[in-house]
C-alpha cells in the first residue's frame, strides 16, 4: 500500500503490521517503549522537566534499530507519526496478550476472516 494511499488508522494499521513483520522488530519497539516510559517517569519522579525529552531516545532509537536492521524498512513515523504512536502501543497490548501472531495472520490474509 502507497503512504500516500492511507486515509484511516484502520489502513494505517494495515500497513503497519506488514512493516513489522519480524519479531525482531517488534521485541525492539517493545523494549524501546518500555524503557521509553520508564525514563520518563523517572524524570517526571526527580521533576527533572527538561529532561523528558530525552525519553524519547531510547524508543526511537529501539524502534529505528528494528526497523533499519531487522526489518529493513524505513519507520512509519517519518510520514504518520500520530498514527505510528497509537499504533505502536495497540501492538505492545496485542504482544502482552498473546495476540500479535493472530493479528498477523489475518492481516496478511484478510479474506481469512471474511464471512460468507
Amino acid at each position: 500500500m502507497d503512504r500516500q494511499e492511507i486515509k484511516t488508522f484502520e489502513e494505517f494499521w494495515t500497513f503497519y503490521v506488514g512493516e513489522h513483520s519480524k519479531r525482531g522488530t517488534r521485541v525492539a519497539h517493545a523494549v524501546g517503549t518500555v524503557a521509553a516510559v520508564g525514563c520518563l517517569f523517572f524524570f517526571i519522579a526527580r521533576r527533572e522537566w527538561r529532561y523528558i525529552p530525552l525519553a524519547l531516545i531510547p524508543g526511537y532509537g529501539a524502534a529505528w534499530i528494528g526497523h533499519f536492521f531487522i526489518e529493513k524498512n524505513r519507520p512509519a513515523t517519518f510520514n504518520y507519526p500520530l498514527w505510528s504512536f497509537i499504533a505502536d502501543y495497540k501492538m505492545i497490548g496485542l504482544m502482552a496478550a498473546g495476540k500479535m501472531q493472530a493479528e498477523l495472520r489475518d492481516t496478511a490474509n484478510p479474506d481469512r476472516n471474511a464471512s460468507c
